[in-house]
Formats: C-alpha cells, sequence, structure tokens
C-alpha cells in the first residue's frame, strides 16, 4: 500500500495539466482504478485483516484526492498567473466610457411638444388605441362615404359573422380623444393628445404606425387669431428660433370650419432646415376651428361655446428638426440609428434648460 501511496502522490506531483490529473484520478479512484480494486478485496478478507486494512486503504484515498485537488488549484493559479501577465493593463490609461441607453427621437420629441404647450396651460390628455368607429369617424363629422374610412386606408378589427356590434379600428388619429376628454370635463378645456396612431400606408414618409398630436382649445371668445399666436409661440419654442412666418392656406376637414393647412417660412442650405428665414414654405400641420357638430358630439353646446383644434405628426416635426431622411428608420430597432440619433437619458426638455441637446 505504501507503494501505492508513493506511486500516485509522485505523479500527481508530476503532472502538468487537467487532462494528466483526471487521467491519474480515473487509474487511482475510477471504478477499475487501484485503490477501488483493493478496496473491494476487503469483502473476502476476515475480519481481522479487514479491520487494519480498511482504515488505511481509506485514509490513502482520502489523501490522494486531497493530492489531485491541491494540484489542480496549483494549476489553475499558475495559468491565472501567467493569464495577468498576458492581459498587462496600464492603470494609468483613461478609462474606457460606460455605455448607456440613449431616448428614441419620438419620446424626445414628445417630451419636447408636451413641455411647450404645458407652459400655455395645455394639459396632456390620452385615449385607447382601439376605437369603435363612432368615436373614431362619426363624432368627428366624417361621413360613411368618406375615403378615410375605406379599408384600403383604415385597420378595422375582425368581427364574426353575424356579429351586429358596432365596428372598432385601429385609431387613424388622435382626435376620439378630444371628444372622449370634452365628454368627460365639458368646457371650458386646454388639452393636446400625443399618441400612436395606425393607417394603412408604407413608403419613405409614411409607416403604418405612427406618432401624432392634436391640441383642443374650447372657451366662449376663442377665435383663429389665438390658434395662430399658439402655433408661432410654439414652432419658435420647438425650433429654438427668435422670429417665425406662418402661412395659413384654406383646406377642408369634416371636423373643422373654417379648416387650415399651415406652412412655416424656411431654407434648405446644404440639405439643413433652417426655419424663420428664406424664401421656401413647408407645410407642418392642420388646423382650424372645431365644428359645431364635433361640439354637439362631445356635449358642448356650439351656441355657447368655440374653439380651435390642430395636429401635426410627432415623427414627421422630429425629422425636420433633426435631420433624419427616413421615417421607416423610426421602428427598424438599429442600435446604431439610435446611438446616432438618440439623447441621453438624463437630458430632460424644459424651456429654460433648453429642449434640445
Amino acid at each position: 500500500m505504501s507503494d501505492l501511496r508513493e506511486k500516485y502522490l509522485k505523479a500527481i506531483a508530476d503532472a502538468g495539466d487537467e487532462a494528466a490529473i483526471e487521467a491519474l484520478r480515473v487509474q487511482a479512484l475510477g471504478k477499475k482504478g487501484e485503490i477501488s480494486l483493493a478496496m473491494r478485496e476487503l469483502g473476502r478478507m476476515s475480519p481481522e485483516e479487514r479491520q487494519e486494512a480498511g482504515p488505511r486503504l481509506n485514509a490513502l484515498k482520502d489523501e490522494i484526492n486531497s493530492a489531485l485537488a491541491a494540484r489542480r488549484a496549483a494549476l489553475a493559479d499558475a495559468a491565472l498567473d501567467e493569464r495577468l501577465r498576458a492581459e498587462w493593463l496600464d492603470v494609468t490609461l483613461p478609462a474606457r466610457p460606460r455605455r448607456q441607453g440613449t431616448i428614441h427621437p419620438v419620446s424626445q420629441v414628445t417630451e419636447e411638444v408636451t413641455a411647450i404647450f404645458a407652459d400655455m396651460g395645455f394639459a396632456v390628455a390620452e385615449g385607447p388605441q382601439v376605437e369603435s368607429d363612432w368615436y373614431n369617424f362619426d363624432a368627428l363629422n366624417i361621413p360613411s362615404h368618406h375615403p378615410a374610412r375605406a379599408e384600403m386606408d383604415t385597420f378595422y378589427m375582425h368581427r364574426d359573422a353575424g356579429d351586429d356590434r358596432p365596428p372598432h379600428v385601429l385609431r387613424t388619429h388622435t382626435s376620439p380623444v378630444q371628444i372622449r376628454t370634452m365628454q368627460a370635463e365639458g368646457a371650458p378645456l386646454r388639452i393636446i393628445a400625443p399618441g400612436r396612431v395606425y393607417r394603412a400606408d408604407y413608403d419613405q414618409t409614411h409607416t403604418p404606425m405612427f406618432h401624432q398630436v392634436e391640441g383642443l382649445a374650447i372657451d366662449r371668445d376663442i377665435s383663429m387669431a389665438n390658434l395662430k399666436w399658439v402655433l408661432e409661440e410654439f414652432v419658435k419654442a420647438f425650433f429654438e428660433v427668435d422670429h417665425v412666418d406662418l402661412r395659413f392656406r384654406a383646406s377642408h376637414f369634416p371636423f373643422t370650419e373654417p379648416s387650415a393647412e399651415v406652412d412655416i417660412r424656411c431654407s434648405w442650405e446644404g440639405g439643413t432646415l433652417k426655419v424663420g428665414e428664406g424664401d421656401d414654405w413647408l407645410e407642418i400641420l392642420g388646423s382650424g376651428m372645431v365644428h359645431p357638430k364635433v361640439l354637439e358630439a362631445g356635449n358642448i353646446d356650439p351656441n355657447e361655446w368655440q374653439g380651435f383644434a390642430f395636429g401635426m405628426g410627432i415623427d414627421r416635426i422630429a425629422m425636420l428638426k433633426y435631420g433624419i431622411p427616413d421615417l421607416r428608420a423610426f421602428f427598424e430597432s438599429d442600435l446604431r440609428w439610435l446611438r446616432h440619433y438618440g439623447f441621453a437619458a438624463l437630458d430632460v426638455p424644459t424651456l429654460h434648460g433648453g429642449l434640445s441637446r
């Protein structure tokens, strides 16, 4: 037994890697190992012989296991030392910048828009993204034959055959929020309604899902002059310019009368948009005075109250302000794009501290 001990302790001490240690373990302590076979012989011994040989074999087994574990640890320490020498690092070098997540431009611009209108007394209102066609169309004075109600433009929810409940749609604008808020709060009222909307369109400037913000103000003496002032103040604050020219062009929307498209004076120099100067005009939103039928749908008497409304695409104004060429990239989950156009997580937009980076 002493021969076995000297044999294996020497072999373990000379083992140069993990594979050699494992081979010695199997050779000594495996099912057919020398020490394991010796322990099987205990059953053939007399009680006196077994009483003497048993403790010696168990002690030898424990000693070999301890020697194997110690050699493994020694080899691991040596490997670590070698790795540390090879991967030497100059700790006096500047630290590597820590990677941080960034805020998506849509989220950033939504916060910017909210901050601007909050300063003018507008509250934020929200509503469901799946709407009945009454809230999405009828309450907004959009007739049944209007092209916007066609399935080629609007996503209708599936209905089983024989289901006579009113059809539901993915909202095509956030205007239903205006109806719901009028019904819930009455007049006077001053809100913006930002959120996701859905239309069946897809190209460089259109996606099936996009973001919109609409504004609504209702009072007894509100006029288009108030609308013009609000939009001028918004454009100046959002594009961070001191002066802006707005141009109102007569248009038609079922939910406003009169209705107007709004353009801003601008110039394009080297592909960069400059607001408030130049000879070009750029359409940015639609607006108008709230139609009396829309007020009635919101349970507000149009003989006592009147108001204005406007709507614009959040993604579109984000593209204009930050020079983003393709709307589709907003929704492609490309981290390279987000690192380039994203905003630092702690850059909270405020009017006094600055909206953008």
